[in-house]
């Protein structure tokens, strides 16, 4: 029986657990220097797309997540499991939310604490291994090509579930300020379905299809307005009943580039999207879908900030510079420099006087 003991003990996920906690971060209330240079990097498994909560930067690796100091870029706390894999992670609400396989399918979900590591609830799931999490003010979603489900993710219940009607299936599905869409496809039509969804009720807010011939279609977001790339064309649809919106033209591809491999950015700031595709940020109006200003652009521009005087603004990430400008209309209004260049796909946030830049595989701290 000992024997026994020792060896349940040795196989349990108490041992197999590593975890660490820390004071909650303090950001100081500063700008980014005219002057920038890396201070810091670490690499991630596929980045997650929101890398900024709590005061710190979220990393990812294969066995679990840690949060680093913006400033030193060293680890703050970690989370990891060596008896399980990470299948995704996302942060939202103050909480970072991690999925972890530990049978053939990804069956435990966690939520720690993003200011201090400490866990704040935890449940079972079963989800297949390719889901993807994503998350957006009070709702986490989860994907995968069979099907959607919400969960709250500060009390862990699940809201609502989506599966396509029989012979459909899923191409694509996101969560944004606007509610969760997903792009289906059906044996019987062939034609792309745009759907969106209530975040947090489930009901069918509108559906439009979209005959995309043999073209791959792919969502870039929901943000505001919802958007969709098919070729060299991103279709804009109304989120208030999906009425569809003047078309924007992108550059070509480069010669021999594949359209899946593209990465497509989009965030929503007030009553404005930002979109960043093909080396281009967009800032698009959420009425009419139209270009406010377009600047060349390295990734996405942070999701913005507002001064004392009122007047919001956003930080792009530009070639050698990470530019300030407003909202409204994109005039420059502050630039710091950077001595390296800027990767090519990322999201840009502020945290004080740090540049926190995320790419898929990367993070970077510029102060």
């Amino acid at each position: 029986m000992a024997a026994v003991a020792v060896f349940l003990w040795r196989t349990s996920d108490v041992v197999a657990t590593s975890r660490t906690t820390a004071p909650p971060a303090t950001v100081p209330d500063e700008a980014p220097a005219a002057e920038l240079s890396q201070a810091w990097s670490a690499a991630t498994t596929d980045g997650p797309r929101r890398a900024v909560e709590g005061g710190r930067v979220l990393v990812t690796d294969e066995h679990g997540v840690a949060m680093l100091d913006a400033t030193t870029g060293e680890e703050a706390w970690h989370y990891r499991r060596s008896n399980a894999t990470l299948c995704d992670a996302t942060a939202v609400d103050g909480r970072v939310i991690v999925a972890f396989r530990t049978t053939s399918r990804c069956n435990e979900l966690t939520a720690l604490t993003a200011a201090t590591g400490e866990r704040d609830w935890y449940r079972n799931v079963r989800f297949r291994t390719d889901v993807d999490l994503a998350s957006t003010d009070q709702i986490l979603l989860a994907s995968s090509p069979t099907g959607v489900v919400t969960i709250d993710p500060a009390g862990n219940n699940t809201r609502w579930r989506y599966a396509p009607p029989t012979d459909c299936r899923l191409v694509g599905s996101d969560v944004g300020s606007s509610g969760v869409v997903v792009l289906q496809r059906c044996a019987d039509t062939g034609v792309l379905q745009v759907r969106l969804l209530d975040g947090f009720g489930g009901t069918e807010i509108w559906t439009r299809e979209v005959d995309t011939g043999t073209s791959t279609a792919r969502l870039a977001g929901v943000d505001r307005l919802v958007t969709v790339v098919v070729d060299d064309r991103v279709l804009v649809f109304s989120p208030v009943d999906g009425t569809p919106l003047p078309d924007l033209d992108l550059p070509a591809l480069p010669a021999g580039a594949e359209p899946q491999s593209e990465p497509l950015q989009q965030a929503g700031v007030g009553d404005v999207a930002l979109l960043w595709a093909r080396g281009t940020a967009y800032a698009l109006d959420q009425s009419t879908g139209l270009p406010l200003w377009q600047v060349p652009a390295r990734g996405l521009p942070s999701a913005g900030t507002t001064d004392e005087a009122g007047v919001s603004t956003v930080t792009v990430p530009e070639d050698g510079a990470f530019v300030q400008r407003t909202l409204a209309d994109g005039t420059e209004l502050a630039r710091s420099t950077t001595g390296d260049d800027v990767p090519l796909g990322g999201r840009t946030s502020l945290l004080g006087p740090v540049v926190v830049y995320g790419t898929a595989d990367e993070v970077l701290g510029h102060r």
